[in-house]
């Protein structure tokens, strides 16, 4: 893709997409210190040949245009052995975030503010040298002041932040590091579409006798086949009123359709609709983004604890399930909105494709689950977390923390278990069914999990 494709894309996008684009690439910020270090170089050059500062300054801070040549010359080529390093360390970084954790952690490295920062800082001190070597003469009665000292002080900025950055990508890709990053991403992405939809959500109760049916209704349907990662329900709102018609999604945002499957239905009480408006507020593209999209967060999560199995790693299982539960029960609270969405009239406007709880809890940890195997180790883990989940989340979804956690003990088909881990196993399941109130099902359990214990009387006897 050459260059003026690659502009013409961005500007085909959405604000709100082109920002995300924007932040997760590496030339971005770069461009501008860029930008800065040639606005900071002809200052220099006005400093020094302009105003000649070096009559109002110490003689001794001053250089010939010969000296200052070797000077220069040292300095090119120092920023650029740091910045060479730089970018060994970030690539040794990537392949290690990508083969141990996850492939889809590159984004959130590169998009981070400290690693943009960084490579920016190294881009514009180089070129910022490197323009002041253009127009130094090796004159000898030549005497410059600034640019000598303002060179000097950039050379000892790249040589800090080539420190810092070594410490940043030790720092980053520490495993709770990895995993708090994660869900703080993932929360922010949620808080932003909690405050997208919050003025649209009613406490009205809406009969859904009263909707139209769906066969009066028209569908809109994809013109191109990949992930819906943005709608502008702001946008949608305004125009379903302007138009006096009503919206249902037929997918969620992060979900993948083909060319032609129905993105929506729509239901018209006057003119046509302007089907070509509604297609600006919808975005289709190749692949998923956190922008509106919860459940990818949860996938990213799990596959790194996936990829932390694999490695025979534990410690990065544990901690990634913490994560994951604190993010389920961010979720958790944010899915008792209404899927109803109204204009300013109280009209009903869009009605969403939801999903519960259930599905969240079932997308953090099941594949976790599914690919422990018979690791008694995480399946006790996971069945504390959920029981934690259990003491601070409402009663609407005690159900499905213990469907779940009933589901997973019946999973677990080894013939036998340690006494031990029997024990934690049910010592965090019973906690859990005095939350819930499952008591009656936990004694089921317990029967099924004394059964694969293989000192079965010392077992009987502790409980």
């Amino acid at each position: 893709m050459g260059f003026f494709q690659i502009i013409k894309r961005y500007f085909k996008m959405s604000r709100r997409r082109r920002k995300s684009e924007l932040k997760s690439t590496l030339w971005f910020m770069p461009f501008w210190y860029i930008v800065g270090a040639v606005a900071l170089s002809i200052f220099t050059f006005y400093l020094d040949y302009g105003v000649n500062v070096s009559l109002y300054l110490p003689a001794a801070i001053g250089f010939s245009g010969q000296t200052l040549q070797v000077l220069l010359s040292a300095l090119v080529g120092g920023v650029l052995t740091l910045s060479a390093f730089t970018i060994n360390s970030l690539l040794v970084a990537l392949t290690t975030f990508s083969g141990q954790f996850s492939s889809k952690m590159l984004v959130n490295f590169v998009s981070d503010r400290a690693t943009q920062h960084v490579l920016g800082i190294f881009n514009g001190s180089f070129i910022y040298v490197l323009l002041n070597f253009f127009y130094v003469t090796h004159e000898e009665e030549e005497y410059v002041v600034a640019t000598p000292v303002l060179s000097i002080l950039t050379a000892v900025v790249a040589a800090i932040t080539f420190i810092y950055f070594i410490n940043h990508t030790a720092t980053w890709m520490q495993v709770h590091n990895i995993s708090f990053n994660m869900n703080t991403k993932s929360k922010s992405v949620q808080a932003a579409l909690e405050k997208e939809l919050r003025p649209y959500h009613l406490e009205k109760e809406v009969d859904t006798d009263s909707l139209p049916p769906e066969e009066d209704g028209k569908v809109i349907k994809s013109l191109e086949s990949g992930y819906l990662q943005v709608a502008d329900f702001s946008r949608l709102v305004k125009q379903a009123r302007k138009d006096d018609a009503l919206l249902r999604f037929y997918v969620r945002i992060g979900e993948f359709v083909v060319e032609g499957t129905p993105l929506l239905t729509y239901w018209e009480s006057g003119e046509p609709l302007p089907i070509d408006r509604y297609f600006k507020s919808i975005e289709v593209g190749v692949k998923q983004t956190e922008i509106q999209d919860l459940e990818y967060g949860l996938i990213k999560l799990a596959e790194v604890a996936i990829k932390a199995l694999g490695h025979n790693d534990p410690l990065t299982v544990t901690n990634t399930i913490h994560q994951i539960t604190d993010l389920l029960k961010s979720i958790g609270q944010s899915t008792n909105f209404s899927p109803y969405l109204f204009d300013e009239e109280q009209e009903l406007r869009i009605i969403l494709n939801q999903k519960d709880f259930r599905y969240y809890l079932h997308k953090g940890f099941a594949s976790i689950r599914e690919y422990s195997g018979q690791n008694s180790t995480v399946m006790t883990e996971l069945i504390t977390m959920v029981s934690l989940l259990s003491k601070t989340m409402d009663e609407e979804v005690h159900k499905d923390l213990w469907e779940f956690a009933r589901q997973t003990i019946l999973g677990f088909d080894k013939n036998s278990l340690y006494e031990n881990d029997c024990l934690y196993i049910l010592e965090q399941l019973s906690e859990l069914a005095n939350n819930t109130g499952y008591q009656k099902d936990y004694l089921f359990l317990l029967e099924y999990m004394l059964e694969r214990v293989s000192s079965k009387g010392a077992f009987e006897r502790r409980s």
